[in-house]
């Protein structure tokens, strides 16, 4: 069998209030703060992980707090994330609870395949929840404010923006090995769909074509890039040796602490990641305090002082 990547591993998205987007995603999307850390290439910056109860790879949306202004919204970019609930019924109940939260959303819809749920967090970040139907297993968080027949299961579909497809469609498909699965119009235009491993929900990458718009500009409420898993360091290399193979351009492989990954941009420039499984965030915290303290890779460790007096408090 082909090399094939394993799904949505993570998305690190920016925001420009870390205590506010604290409250949100835990107290109003009722996800776990998983790890607090920081940025490892701008330690400045908080780096937030937000995930299920176990912190399991595919559930982690994950923010860079850096102090920028809004996102000019265009193509050549991430443009919306999904989550993934259990049943329509759940869909019912996001809608009432984010609407008591005095959020806009719109109406429960059929998009792509999945019963959807569009709505925006309060600087902009442009989410979807989508009904999985119950498939695969899920973790709970027992101190989440959502119920557990309602918590969120993990990442879903990400969509991306370009205005050709013609060289996305070959990276994707001819490089990762991703599987070309159906089209479908949505409001904003047609969309590609590939998937890749078992399929399904956790493990596409939707392509949306946008040719008359113009390039985005990263700030808040944008996503900074979309992570595919690799179930271990072994696959790893052989994704490192495939790029280098096609004469893909990349980072190389870079040593995360909970994980190791691999950056590179595809044809417009979006910037893609492959990250291994392991070793996850109990490799410095016991999985019953994940992120109730600074955690800090071994490497950033003599910094400690420093670091922690560089960082606004989050509460």
């Amino acid at each position: 069998m082909s090399l094939q990547l394993t799904g949505i591993h993570h998305l690190t998205a920016i925001t420009a209030n870390a205590p506010g987007n604290l409250h949100f995603y835990t107290k109003v999307l009722g996800l776990r703060l998983v790890k607090k850390t920081v940025n490892q290439d701008d330690t400045s910056a908080y780096h937030l992980f937000y995930a299920d109860g176990e912190a399991t790879p595919g559930t982690d949306l994950t923010f860079f707090d850096w102090p920028v202004g809004r996102e000019r919204r265009g193509t050549h970019s991430i443009v919306r994330t999904s989550l993934r609930v259990g049943s329509r019924e759940s869909l019912a109940w996001w809608k009432q609870h984010l609407t008591d939260e005095g959020l806009a959303t719109g109406e429960v819809a059929d998009i792509g395949g999945y019963a959807s749920l569009d709505f925006e967090d309060p600087e902009g970040q442009r989410l979807r929840l989508v009904s999985d139907g119950g498939k695969g297993g899920s973790h709970p968080w027992a101190q989440s404010p959502v119920p557990v027949e309602h918590q969120i299961r993990g990442l879903g579909p990400i969509v991306i923006s370009v205005p050709d497809i013609t060289n996305t469609e070959a990276v994707v498909t001819k490089v990762m090995n991703m599987r070309k699965a159906r089209d479908y119009v949505s409001p904003e235009g047609q969309v590609h769909v590939f998937e890749m491993g078992e399929g399904g929900p956790a493990a596409e990458l939707h392509v949306l074509v946008q040719p008359g718009l113009a390039p985005a500009r990263q700030g808040a409420g944008a996503v900074h890039h979309v992570a595919f898993g690799a179930p271990d360091q072994e696959t790893l290399h052989q994704w490192t040796a495939r790029l280098a193979e096609f004469r893909l351009p990349s980072s190389g492989e870079v040593e995360r602490y909970y994980f190791r990954s691999l950056y590179f941009r595809e044809p417009n420039g979006i910037l893609f990641e492959i990250a291994t499984d392991g070793p996850g965030f109990t490799a410095d915290e016991p999985l019953e305090r994940l992120g109730e303290s600074l955690a800090l890779p071994p490497f950033l460790e003599p910094k400690r002082a420093s670091i922690e007096a560089g960082l606004k408090p989050l509460k």
